[in-house]
């Protein structure tokens, strides 16, 4: 009953000044969201920017620990903080190279995907992350090639689609041929993205619409939070996300339909990087014969495994080495204890973690210099404490109250 109701919470907009029931729900999430997005207007994002106008927002949103991409939108199609629905990362610990968390077997409590299904309502979804083999009506999901994350994203991603040849009638009867180059993350694939979503709103008209845009994420890694690239990417998702919009208006369901666009994390410019295995190396405690302890970088945090979970005595070793760095390092992260990391729903397989100051990330590297300079791009995962971490929300359309903002929100709502 606890799914059902979840779904339904959201199917009528639980906000104050509710207005008529909503029969769909399309939910937009945007990779690198963040508010200036549409609170700025030197943001070209008219159709956010009205979006955001017309309904209720809010001005910060704060993500998981880690601030990342898979167990943050696990969070928001569950209801759950990481150390519940069980995606902590976005690949699992010890995963071999390009296995990340694909499938849905991998969260451990239900999900809006089995409330609709269970309430006898359809659902659809386009590059969801951690959708393989959920009861999706209409799903292209995320996948990719193990060992080779470039591998061609169409053809990996096609067995696991659902119903088998829903893209084939894409093609058929809408996009037209599909290739590898619709999937290139230079904004092209957020174009194929909104053609998917929009063909399946108007063909099936699904009581929850899920679709994930993926390319501001890209541009802010690798060029930073305010660059050209970023901006024109940001320019191309908004007009997608019109195209989605006059698709539910095309489909005669505008009345009747709740939009939700969100996203999972902000973004921070990046000046240094830091290395804290290259500490337990110089401390014996990482060698070629055994690993005691190693950190698992994830940008603005890393995470400490102990190779006996219990291993208080190498926890207090490890935290001694940390706390005795000079004042030039040890201003670089805060320790996280296992109590905090318990109170904000984080990973419980770890002894502790650090959550990186602003500019700084953590890498999983055990050689080289335990500080280096980083030459520009952005990052994320960092504390849910850090503003520039905050994603953005924005609700409109049936079910949605008076104009006005929404305060002290986390993407678990």
């Amino acid at each position: 009953m606890k799914k059902i109701a979840f779904f339904t919470c959201l199917v009528f907009a639980c906000l104050e000044g509710i207005t008529q029931p909503a029969k769909h729900v399309v939910l937009i999430s945007i990779d690198g969201f963040r508010p200036d997005f549409y609170l700025d207007d030197s943001w070209h994002t008219p159709n956010l920017q009205q979006l955001k106008n017309s309904g209720v927002y809010a001005k910060a949103v704060a993500s998981v620990f880690p601030s990342v991409t898979y167990p943050s939108h696990t969070t928001i199609i569950t209801g759950a903080l990481p150390g519940r629905h069980g995606v902590y990362y976005n690949a699992p610990y010890g995963a071999k190279k390009g296995q990340w968390y694909w499938e849905e077997s991998y969260i451990n409590v239900p999900t809006l995907w089995d409330a609709v299904k269970k309430a006898g309502m359809t659902s659809g979804a386009v590059m969801w992350p951690v959708t393989v083999g959920a009861p999706i009506d209409y799903n292209f999901p995320v996948r990719r090639a193990d060992n080779d994350e470039q591998a061609d994203q169409l053809a990996v991603t096609l067995p696991f689609v659902t119903p088998k040849g829903l893209v084939q009638e894409m093609e058929t009867k809408s996009t037209g041929k599909l290739t590898t180059a619709d999937f290139n993350t230079d904004n092209t694939i957020d174009i194929t993205i909104g053609k998917m979503a929009s063909y399946i709103i108007n063909t099936y008209r699904p009581n929850l619409m899920a679709l994930h845009f993926v390319t501001a994420d890209h541009m802010q890694h690798e060029h930073g939070r305010n660059a050209p690239e970023v901006k024109t990417s940001v320019a191309m998702i908004d007009s997608m996300v019109g195209v989605v919009l006059k698709s539910i208006s095309d489909a005669g369901l505008a009345n009747s339909t709740t939009v939700i666009v969100t996203g999972d994390h902000g973004f921070v410019n990046t000046t240094h990087s830091f290395s804290p295995n290259v500490l337990l190396v110089q401390q014996g405690i990482i060698t070629p014969q055994d690993t005691l302890a190693r950190f698992l970088g994830t940008g603005g945090s890393a995470f400490l495994y102990l190779k006996n979970k219990n291993d208080q005595a190498m926890l207090a070793r490890v935290t001694s080495i940390l706390q005795g760095l000079p004042d030039d390092q040890g201003k670089l992260f805060r320790i996280v204890d296992r109590s905090e990391l318990d109170r904000i729903g984080a990973n419980p397989e770890v002894a502790m973690a650090l959550a990186m100051a602003n500019g700084i990330v953590a890498n999983s590297d055990a050689k080289g210099a335990v500080v280096n300079a980083k030459a520009g791009g952005g990052s994320h995962g960092y504390y849910p404490d850090l503003g520039q971490s905050a994603t953005g929300f924005i609700a409109a359309g049936s079910g949605i109250g008076k104009h006005r903002e929404i305060t002290g929100m986390g993407i678990k709502d």
